[in-house]
């Protein structure tokens, strides 16, 4: 480890680490049409934190008791801008009582901290603040500037990343670390994402005189099977991603009528398909679209009764970052010579906030965090104490790597 960065790794405190992801836990920012205040009374403690630790912190409410939390830590000389990014929302916990551990108790056991976000991605969240905090408070010199962005609604439609970038707030952002839960891989792709909604409609009738009408059910059958069939082709065609797999059409919801209730004694007059579309790099999205409204005319071209429309209501596109980049290399030396070990280079099977700051910004994103990928949205959701404090180590070092063009 290079000596001149030793104090900044002794100003990370494992108590102080599990104590900022407790308290981050310990708050419920479930989003559940019952509560009021969402992600705010998170938002405004980790605001409150830091300001506390000498930051300059803005405060940006993006819905009612929605607020995007940022911070600044400025470098002694002009230079580049790092992002880290983090989110206040969590999923739900789903019934409480299958839980072993409460689900916002934050508690402690055999190494691991429990409960809903500890892993996606409030432990990560904590170690981000605590990594550009010991930055601060060992007087490590660096040119440019350090931001932090804590942004609400990533388990949703990404409301806060997208307001974010929308005010003009990363504009002067070079390279992107997306604080999740990905075992300290780094993570230099991920999969894009369509959701698509597809209405076929048909004339209400009598279950018991189906000619009288015309029922959609088994013309959305046809519609499934030739979707299915495009995505063999897209398969055949793209292949396997070394780092996120196979590219994905994937019906989610059937439901007929869409809009009423359903009886088993009556043809329904229209139905809703959604498709949950996963792309890997290579795929165009507007030529899946457009793949998608040739299928719909050939449907309609040999059945004159079929009718149906198509909506792509969310673009999420697929990215990529060069491993030769500066931000990955700053990552891997980072990681390296914390652990002792080699990098692993992975790619993310879901979108992040990072989608959109490379997709409408041309900014370079790394994802990598600590936890278990497959731990987050589960029941007795954890996060390891001693990855957690690697991962907050790494983020530091990586933020100076990358920006003194140490790497």
């Amino acid at each position: 480890m290079e000596n001149k960065y030793a104090k900044v790794l002794e100003c990370i405190h494992e108590d102080e680490v599990v104590k900022l992801t407790q308290a981050l836990v310990r708050i419920d920012s479930v989003i559940r049409p019952s509560k009021e205040v969402y992600e705010e009374k998170v938002a405004h403690y980790i605001a409150g934190f830091l300001r506390d630790s000498g930051f300059q912190v803005i405060v940006d409410e993006v819905e009612p008791h929605r607020p995007n939390v940022m911070a600044i830590l400025e470098g002694n000389e002009p230079g580049r801008c790092i992002l880290f990014e983090g989110h206040t929302d969590v999923v739900t916990e789903g019934v409480a009582d299958k839980w072993v551990h409460a689900p916002f108790a934050a508690e402690i056991e055999n190494g691991r901290i429990y409960g809903r976000g500890a892993c996606d991605t409030k432990g990560n969240t904590a170690a981000m603040m605590l990594a550009a905090k010991a930055i601060k408070e060992s007087g490590a010199r660096f040119k440019g500037k350090i931001k932090l962005c804590i942004p609400v609604d990533e388990e949703g439609m990404m409301i806060g990343i997208k307001d974010f970038i929308k005010k003009g707030h990363a504009d002067d952002v070079d390279a992107a670390v997306i604080c999740e839960p990905e075992e300290n891989n780094a993570c230099i792709r991920q999969k894009g994402a369509m959701r698509v909604v597809i209405r076929v409609y048909g004339k209400q009738s009598h279950g018991a005189m189906p000619l009288s009408g015309i029922n959609p059910v088994p013309r959305m059958a046809k519609l499934i099977d030739a979707v299915m069939a495009y995505e063999a082709e897209e398969k055949a065609v793209h292949g396997k991603d070394e780092f996120l797999g196979w590219p994905s059409i994937t019906p989610t919801i059937v439901q007929a009528p869409s809009e009423t209730e359903a009886q088993i004694n009556v043809v329904p007059g229209e139905l809703k398909i959604t498709l949950d579309i996963r792309t890997i790099p290579g795929q165009a999205h507007s030529e899946i679209e457009n793949r998608l409204r040739r299928i719909l005319k050939g449907l309609a071209f040999t059945d004159k009764d079929f009718q149906a429309t198509l909506e792509v209501v969310e673009q999420r596109p697929w990215t990529e970052t060069s491993i030769e980049h500066g931000i990955v290399k700053s990552i891997a030396k980072a990681y390296e010579g914390i652990s002792g070990r080699k990098i692993i280079y992975n790619g993310v099977p879901g979108a992040t906030d990072g989608t959109f700051l490379k997709a409408w910004k041309g900014i370079e994103v790394v994802v990598i965090g600590a936890g278990d990928r497959e731990i987050p949205h589960q029941y007795d959701e954890y996060i390891s104490i001693d990855e957690l404090m690697e991962t907050t180590k790494l983020y530091a070092l990586a933020a100076l790597y990358y920006l003194n063009g140490e790497y």
